[in-house]
Formats: C-alpha cells, sequence, structure tokens
C-alpha cells in the first residue's frame, strides 16, 4: 500500500474587518494499492479522528458500501490511520445518514 497526505486550508475571502465566514485545515490522506485509492479526510483540530470519503478505480469514482468494508485496502488504510492516533473513524455511506462510525 502506498501512502499520500497532502495538507489543505479551506477558507473564505476576509471582510473589512479581517474576519471570515469559514476556514478549514485537513489533511487528505490518499490509500493505493494499484488501480484502487481510497481517500480520507482528517481535520486539524480534530486530532483523533478521520473520516473515509470514498474509493477511486481505475480513476472512477464510488461510494463506498458496505462490502468495502472488509477490502483489504481499507483494512490496512484504517490500521494505519489507528497507527496515527485516529481512534474515531466514520464512513460517508451515502445512506443519507452522513458519516457512520466505522465497525
Amino acid at each position: 500500500m502506498h501512502i499520500d497526505r497532502t495538507h489543505h486550508i479551506d477558507t473564505a475571502e476576509s471582510d473589512e474587518n479581517g474576519d471570515v465566514d469559514y476556514f478549514y485545515e485537513y489533511d487528505i490522506y490518499r490509500f493505493s494499492e494499484g488501480s484502487m485509492c481510497l481517500f480520507a479526510r482528517s481535520y486539524i483540530d480534530e486530532p483523533d479522528e478521520a473520516h473515509f470519503l470514498n474509493f477511486s478505480i481505475d480513476g472512477e469514482s464510488q461510494l463506498i458500501v458496505d462490502a468495502d468494508l472488509t477490502r483489504p485496502l481499507l483494512v490496512s488504510a484504517k490500521e494505519h490511520l489507528l497507527s496515527e492516533g485516529k481512534v474515531r473513524l466514520h464512513w460517508l455511506s451515502g445512506r443519507g445518514n452522513g458519516y457512520e462510525p466505522l465497525p
């Protein structure tokens, strides 16, 4: 498994007082094996939490489904994030419930 981690800041333009409507700072993880990639995000202000977002297979983005939770790539990615102290892991299920705890 190959792991890439990139740092991102998403923020609104500041107004005349220097205030901004939103500010998000986070890391994106890209776990890959062959043509399969798995993406996760961890916000800097919640260092013990991470969210699995989606898979990309042959460049095609796919939602994570229940059957994917036992894929070796996801299991290995979970172990890696746990080793970094990210003990609250969630996944975007696409069921309308937003993020669900990872079993």
